[in-house]
């Protein structure tokens, strides 16, 4: 008898206490009047009579007819029960209960109930002739180019047709050594009269003849009918085959007819299989497989590599894959794509011959069937050494991650610090608030429009330079030569205020530049301007600057500090200025995301080489006249929670009701605050006090 699903499940629920005596023995008593079973989840029953599995077989809701007194307290029906001990799905579930049973499940019902009540649904008009509608499908013969299919839709609904098929299996012997179980598991059919689908015939190949010419119903009944094994390849979709010999077919006659959208055959054993997946190149291949204890899905052609690398990433796979396609020139160069296509994935495969000298598994199986059982079983056990094998190397790896494998090289790295503990950034009041200085991490400044965030992180750099250590800065606004003459602008009134001179003689970033001035300037100024390069030259050389506009990214500035390394065996302070100003990520990603993105780069970057990177960030306009804080800082969440050390400059007094911004601005010099914001090492909330010198380009700390 064969059953749709829904049929198969209230078939099941009819002989719940069989099915119960199969898996758990005869009852071990009763509760309420109802029998009671050892459990065979929790075995609840087995020293004790009074608990275990009950049967309440008078249940309203026959989705609960089980339930496990005094265990593991399981709720449900006889089918929930199987699916939780054996760990199935509810398809294999009903199959597999079905079996138990003695019953043929259509594998591919579910959309009508009561088909072994006699209910019929899209029958053949005549199942002997074949004939029948289908809108959707076209047909191939063998030793053709074959075409990739189109895109699947759904077709007829073949499944009446697949059981009427499959009822006459019995009236052929063609069964290509396949047992009765995987003909019934897969309703494998027989049609002693075939011809191919009327529609089809009449839509397929654009509705041409061979000749070109229109297809007519009447050279449709030329086609001679011809006896076929029948085999589902879903519920609108099969593979017609011819029974006769080859010698026996006419000629021109297609021996392998495919009806409706082409289909990957048992394509959901990719996604449920507890075991290696065969991918054969045939359907009959796939079962001859599956009909000696393995699990395989049929591709049903070479041309369908696309399809079945289309499948494998829908179905989510679970089990490696043993590429076995047959044993001839085309079954190798398809092997050759899928193995290309599935190494792109990095989907675990292994390719087995299981067919040698035969050409395909099918032949195989015909030709010795214990022979070929043991190769499959051999292909399964080596699959699955080598799948142990490699989890077990991952599992080796992984235990190797705990803290215990670092604890030497974290003591090393302590030792090694006592060299090299922190960089001074030259500001007391800021090295005491870092806990001495700069070390490895990220570290943000951020400021509003002309309040001197460069010229801050470049006063920082020149004063790490000056300790003889090296210093990157990636200026992706201002030109080098504008940079340098910053800094040599500040010496000029570093060594008046040093030195006791004449502040007038102090020479602004424009007045470093500007040669047409130098005609105009005294002998003081002149010999102001020589010390001041003088002092500059001093430590230039560990300062190295990378001109951009929008064209260097976090991987740019990573490759530079490794060159930079490599080159000089020094590791650096990176500065960055600015961060919104990296070039993008992804150019489709919007500014959020591609600044996050940059801020995690950069953090990556301090991690994997060790050094302090140091970023500046512009502020949002609504944060102009407001306390810094962490919603001042543009375009990004990551800067909050990415940055080790994150520093907000503001003009004193801003956000008191006495505060004005224009006024703050023209003084001279001018109060500026930086707030720490953030010290993932130390307090924060500490603000330090600046005089600002912004023609001169100088910070000086109060």
């Amino acid at each position: 008898m064969i059953y749709d699903i829904d049929g198969a499940k209230d078939y099941i629920h009819d002989h719940t206490d069989e099915i119960l005596e199969l898996l758990c023995g005869q009852p071990i008593g009763s509760h309420d009047g109802y029998p009671m079973y050892e459990c065979p989840m929790c075995h609840a029953g087995e020293h004790n009579q009074n608990s275990g599995i009950v049967h309440n077989g008078g249940a309203a809701n026959p989705a609960i007819t089980l339930r496990c007194n005094y265990g593991c307290e399981f709720s449900g029906d006889v089918i929930a029960l199987y699916q939780q001990l054996k760990g199935a799905d509810f398809k294999t579930a009903i199959i597999e209960l079905a079996a138990m049973l003695h019953i043929s499940v259509d594998v591919y019902s579910g959309t009508h109930r009561n088909t072994h009540k006699g209910t019929q649904q899209n029958t053949h008009r005549d199942t002997q002739q074949g004939t029948h509608k289908d809108t959707q499908g076209y047909t191939h013969n063998e030793g053709q180019p074959e075409r990739e299919p189109e895109p699947d839709t759904p077709g007829t609904d073949y499944r009446h047709f697949f059981l009427q098929a499959h009822g006459n299996i019995g009236q052929t012997a063609y069964h290509r050594g396949l047992s009765a179980a995987t003909l019934d598991r897969f309703n494998v059919g027989y049609v002693a009269q075939w011809r191919y689908p009327l529609d089809a015939y009449l839509h397929g190949n654009g509705g041409k003849d061979k000749a070109g010419k229109p297809r007519t119903r009447e050279a449709w009944e030329r086609i001679p009918l011809s006896p076929r094994l029948i085999i589902p390849t879903s519920a609108y979709s099969y593979l017609a085959r011819d029974t006769r010999p080859k010698d026996q077919q006419p000629d021109g006659n297609i021996e392998k007819s495919k009806v409706g959208r082409i289909r990957i055959f048992n394509a959901d054993a990719l996604r449920t299989a507890k075991q290696p997946v065969f991918i054969t190149e045939g359907e009959l291949d796939a079962l001859s497989v599956i009909d000696v204890g393995g699990e395989a899905v049929g591709m049903g052609s070479t041309a369908y590599t696309k399809m079945l690398i289309a499948a494998i990433e829908e179905k989510q796979l679970q089990q490696p894959l043993i590429l076995a396609l047959d044993n001839d020139p085309a079954g190798a160069a398809a092997s050759g794509q899928l193995i290309a296509a599935l190494d792109a994935l990095h989907i675990r495969h292994y390719s087995k011959d299981i067919c040698s000298p035969y050409k395909d598994a099918n032949e195989a199986l015909c030709a010795d069937r214990e022979a070929f059982r043991q190769r499959i079983a051999a292909a399964i056990q080596e699959v699955t050494a080598a799948e142990n094998a490699e989890r077990e190397a991952e599992r080796a790896a992984y235990l190797k991650t705990s803290t215990a494998h670092f604890l030497d090289g974290f003591i090393g790295q302590i030792a090694d610090s006592v060299n090299t503990p922190y960089i001074p950034t030259g500001f007391s009041r800021l090295d005491a608030e870092l806990d001495g200085g700069l070390f490895e991490g990220l570290y943000v400044i951020g400021a509003i429009s002309s309040l001197g965030k460069t010229t801050y992180a470049l006063q920082i750099a020149d004063q790490i330079a000056q300790q003889g250590h090296d210093v990157l800065i990636f200026s992706l606004e201002m030109a080098r030569n504008e940079l340098m003459s910053k800094s040599i602008s500040r010496s000029t009134i570093q060594q008046v205020i040093t030195n006791g001179g004449n502040m007038a003689d102090a020479k602004t970033a424009r007045g470093i530049t500007d040669g047409k001035r130098y005609s105009r300037y005294s002998a003081a100024e002149m010999e102001l301007i020589k010390r001041a390069l003088d002092d500059y030259g001093q430590y230039a050389q560990h300062l190295y600057i990378s001109e951009g506009m929008g064209d260097i990214g976090a991987a740019d500035m990573r490759e530079a500090v490794e060159r930079h390394i490599s080159f000089t065996g020094n590791r650096p302070v990176a500065i960055i200025d600015y961060l919104q100003l990296l070039a993008p990520y992804d150019v489709r990603a919007s500014d959020k995301q591609n600044t996050d993105r940059a801020v995690l780069e950069l953090k990556r970057i301090s991690r994997d080489f060790k050094i302090p990177v140091i970023c500046i960030s512009s502020f949002n306009r609504d944060n102009y006249n407001n306390p810094v804080s962490y919603a001042a800082f543009k375009e990004s969440g990551a800067i909050e929670y990415s940055s080790d050390v994150l520093i907000g400059l503001q003009l004193r007094g801003v956000g008191t009701r006495e505060y004005d911004a224009e006024a703050a601005k023209q003084k001279n010099p001018r109060e500026v605050e930086a707030v720490i914001l953030k010290n993932r090492n130390g307090k924060t909330g500490a603000k330090l006090a600046y005089n600002y010198y912004a023609m001169f380009n100088l910070f000086e700390e109060i």
